[in-house]
């Protein structure tokens, strides 16, 4: 077993999957204090790097293609600070760094785990019900249906309908993107029958998104959502075996359900005490996961 600890997270090897807890720091990013531990089985992995600085150098996990929702519904485009595949490593720890990279890479070797893309994910993808505000909405995801509620913010030809609840069975694609320069960024589905070319701003599946310190936390939803949907690089005919029905899908045992749905509570409650959460946030998310109950 390898095992890094840092004031921006820990990083442990077991010879099968690493573990990835965020620390507590301050600088450590919304998104992956949001996001939680992460499970990464070793196959899932194309490889590993340590870059070295003068002061703090970075642990890299390099996923294949394909292996993780949240990296395909953001096409590569979270900052540095919301990638949890990134650890900043301080000086005085590097040669623990080395040998754990060296740990990894043996792994990977021993196991001959190919690095080409996969053609399913092999990582689950945020836990589900979520909920995130940021720009001109709130996006919420119970595992069968999206809603999208619009603020005082959002655009009146947009928001002149109400609020929207998209059934998954409906949604054919998901995307997440920032804002960048002086383009707005947007968290978008893409529904049968209702493509549109529309920019977000107008866009009645689209939550558009300004640039501010939430908006990488739809990037979790859009990730929930592209956990669910039929992986786009399976085969045709797998991709519509597996297109999900538009009828509710049967539900877990109850034990099961329930036992998650109360570590998603203590995950709500914890993020809600350090301020990750507002009230606001943290109350329509306890209400969605208490329907549940």
């Amino acid at each position: 077993m390898a095992e890094i600890i840092q004031r921006d997270g820990t990083w442990i090897f077991d010879g099968d999957a690493l573990r990835l807890t965020p620390g507590r720091d301050k600088n450590v990013s919304l998104l992956r204090r949001t996001l939680g531990e992460l499970t990464v089985p070793l196959d899932a992995l194309a490889g590993v790097s340590l870059e070295q600085g003068r002061k703090a150098g970075r642990l890299r996990l390099r996923l294949r293609d394909g292996a993780d929702p949240l990296l395909q519904a953001t096409g590569g485009k979270l900052a540095e600070p919301n990638d949890p595949y990134q650890l900043t490593v301080e000086a005085d720890r590097f040669g623990v760094a080395e040998y754990f990279v060296d740990e990894v890479r043996g792994a990977l070797l021993l196991d001959r785990v190919p690095s080409d893309p996969v053609d399913g994910y092999l990582l689950p993808g945020p836990p589900v019900p979520l909920s995130a505000s940021a720009g001109d909405g709130t996006a919420s995801f119970d595992g069968e249906r999206v809603r999208l509620e619009w603020n005082w913010k959002t655009e009146d030809a947009k928001s002149a309908s109400g609020a929207r609840t998209l059934a998954l069975g409906n949604i054919t694609a998901v995307e997440w993107r920032p804002a960048a320069g002086l383009e707005n960024g947007c968290l978008r589905f893409t529904v049968r029958g209702a493509d549109t070319k529309a920019p977000p701003k107008y866009d009645p599946n689209s939550v558009e998104l300004w640039g501010f310190k939430k908006d990488p936390l739809m990037a979790l939803v859009a990730a929930a959502v592209q956990a669910r949907l039929p992986h786009p690089a399976a085969p045709v005919e797998d991709r519509l075996a597996e297109q999900p029905v538009l009828e509710a899908a049967p539900e877990p045992g109850p034990e099961a359900d329930h036992d998650a749905l109360l570590r998603r509570l203590r995950e709500l409650g914890e993020l809600h005490r350090e301020g990750v959460l507002t009230d606001e946030e943290f109350t329509l998310a306890k209400q969605a996961v208490l329907k549940r109950l």
